[in-house]
Parts: structure tokens; sequence; C-alpha cells
């Protein structure tokens, strides 16, 4: 009878993505490790919660923005209801801003989408052994930025008008806004009250200094232009071997 530390039991991942090519390439990779098992993928938030149920992941490996949902909320949600799964968030978005967030949403780890694939499969074994991980491209976006601040005398305060200054909830409404979604439209999205997302409205214009909606949806327009860009991946696919390329697009489209 073989020893059954020869064959440690495989860590079972969830992958949490819209996008189902970008979930193909993912899950025929991850599969190909000789510990690891994909035991179940979700294209939203709502099928996530019942994959959770379902597979008993012990790692979540979801993208950063799920059309208008929002994973660092459910990272918050999942903190309290399953303190035990790590959560890994990978992203097209190397400002550390968003991997700052998402590590005080509860993941363990964030990781860029165009960083090579073996690096995703180091970070999983780092989160899963209860380390932590970041892609080395946001590293070294934390440290320039660091290094920046230095030298324009030493660590000055934070902007009046940053967007840093939001709330997690508050920098996706205005992601969405930037997107061209109205308020009705986050609302149905976000499951939120129209009175809610206008409260979060008025919170923003305040704490960017925006004395109009339309200097409000301008200001989020520029930002979404500027921060989020649209990127090509190729993915070689386990068992043929052959390359699939798909586009991504991250902005939120008006429905």
């Amino acid at each position: 009878m073989s020893d059954s530390s020869e064959h440690p039991a495989k860590v079972r991942i969830l992958l949490l993505d819209e996008q189902p090519l970008l979930r193909y390439g993912i899950s025929a990779y991850l599969n190909s490790q000789p510990d690891m098992v994909v035991c179940g993928e979700a294209d939203s938030i709502t099928a996530a919660h019942r994959k959770i149920t379902e597979c008993k992941p012990q790692l979540l490996v979801t993208a950063l923005r799920l059309g208008t949902g929002d994973s660092l909320e459910f990272v918050k949600t999942l903190r309290t209801e399953q303190p035990n799964l790590r959560i890994l968030v990978y992203s097209a978005f190397e400002e550390s801003i968003f991997a700052e967030r998402a590590a005080r949403a509860g993941a363990r780890g964030y990781v860029m989408k165009r960083a090579p694939r073996e690096e995703l499969a180091a970070a999983i074994r780092d989160i899963v052994k209860g380390g932590i991980y970041v892609s080395r491209e946001v590293a070294l976006s934390a440290f320039k930025k660091s290094l920046r601040r230095r030298r324009k005398n030493s660590h000055p305060p934070r902007s009046a008008n940053a967007v840093e200054n939001l709330s997690d909830r508050e920098m996706h409404i205005f992601q969405l806004l930037g997107s061209g979604l109205g308020t009705k439209q986050i609302a149905d999205s976000l499951d939120l009250s129209v009175k809610t997302v206008e409260s979060h409205r008025e919170n923003i214009k305040r704490k960017l200094h925006l004395r109009s909606g339309l200097e409000l949806r301008q200001r989020a327009a520029k930002w979404v232009e500027k921060t989020f860009r649209v990127e090509e991946y190729v993915f070689r696919c386990a068992g043929d071997g052959r390359k699939r390329k798909l586009t991504p697009f991250v902005l939120a489209r008006p429905v």
C-alpha cells in the first residue's frame, strides 16, 4: 500500500470570472498542475456563492472586476462567511491602489493578468501555505510611488481631492459612472436603492470637490479612460497546445 504522503491531496480551487475563454485558459493550466484541481467555475458572485457550498474550495481565484459586480465587496463577505477560504485576486490593473484595497478586503494575493502563468501557480502555492503574494509589477509600482512621494518632500499629505480618498463602494460607483452607467442602472446592478446610489454620488462629489453631476461624470470618465486599459491575452491551453487570444473588455457597458 503506497504512502499517502507520496500523493498529497490537490488544492481545490474555485475560479470566478465572467469571461468564459479566460476561465477556460486558466482552468486548463491549473488542472495541468500536479497539486491543483479546479473544482468549480463561476461567472457571477451569485454563482460563486452556490459553487462554494457545492465544491468546498480551499482557494478562490477571482477577477477584480466582474462587469458591474464588485468582487471586493464579495471578498469582504467571504471573510466573515468563509474565514478558512483563501482568496487570490487577479487583475489587469497594476496601480497599487487596487492591490491595497484587495488586501484590506481580505485577499491574500494580487496577481496581474498579463503575468506568466507560472506566477499564478506560484502565488497559489504561497497562499495555500499561509503566505501572501503580490505581483512584481504591483510591488514595483508601489515602490516607485513611494519614491516619488519622498522626492516631493518626504510623505506629503494625500491630495484632498484624490480618488484614493473614496471608499471601496464609492470607487466602484465612480468607475461605473465613468463607464457610462446611470444612477438607476448602477442601483439595479448592485442591488441598491436609487436613493443609496444618489447618496454615494453626493459623497463622491464632496470628496473630490466637484460641483455638479456633469463634473462628476466627466471626472469619472477621464479616470476610467486613464486607469482601465484593454489588454490582449494569449493562453496556451493544456491538451491541444494551441494558443487562444482574447480581448477582455474591462469597462462596464450600459444595458
